[in-house]
Parts: C-alpha cells; structure tokens; sequence
C-alpha cells in the first residue's frame, strides 16, 4: 500500500509512548512504512571513543515510527484528517493524468 504522507507534513502522533505530540515528517520511508517525525520518538546512540584520551559521545536521532500511528493535520483547516487521493485529467495532454491529496474533511487538494 502507498504511503500519502510526504517531507514536510504537519502530523500528530495518535499511538505509542510520543502520543498527542506534533511535527513536520523529515523521512519517509515507504518500503518499510515508517516516517521520521521530527521531535517525536528521540533515540540515543552512544559512541565509544576511538583514541584514548578522547571522550565517547551521546548523539540524539529521531526514531521512524510506523506511519498508521500518525494522522496529518490539514493546512486549510488545522485539523486532523485523513487524506484521498483525486485523479484528474491533465489540462494541457489529455492522456496524461494527474493525482492531487486531498482533505476528507474540508475537501480542499493540500498540493
């Protein structure tokens, strides 16, 4: 199943230890359906030192977290929906369709 959320959507997280939090989707990755949200599921990776003397080190990275736990929340109408898909002819070449997400509660294309 295709994913329809992209880079730079506003979304909330509706499941897991992150629920209620908001952010704007960094990665996707849609052959393992997971998004990367950023601020929302906060990960460390702790690094050895490669050199004595030299201190190890802390790095901070947001998680991917499955995409059915994150609903979009409209531009248009702030709230969160879920999103169709609307195919339409091309105006220019009429064999050539184009696909628009749209919102399914306020019915406005979002791009």
């Amino acid at each position: 199943m295709k994913i329809k959320i992209k880079i730079n959507d506003k979304v909330k997280v509706t499941a897991g230890k992150d629920k209620g939090k908001t952010g704007k989707v960094i990665q996707v990755m849609p052959q393992d359906d997971k998004v990367v949200v950023e601020g929302v599921n906060v990960m460390y990776k702790h690094i050895k030192s490669r050199k004595s003397g030299e201190k190890g080190q802390r790095v901070q990275f947001n998680g991917p977290i499955n995409s059915s736990n994150v609903v979009v929340i409209c531009p248009k109408c702030s709230k969160e929906s879920r999103l169709g898909i609307r195919v339409t002819k091309s105006p220019a070449d009429p064999k050539k369709v184009q696909r628009a997400r749209f919102c399914k509660k306020c019915n406005e294309v979002i791009d």
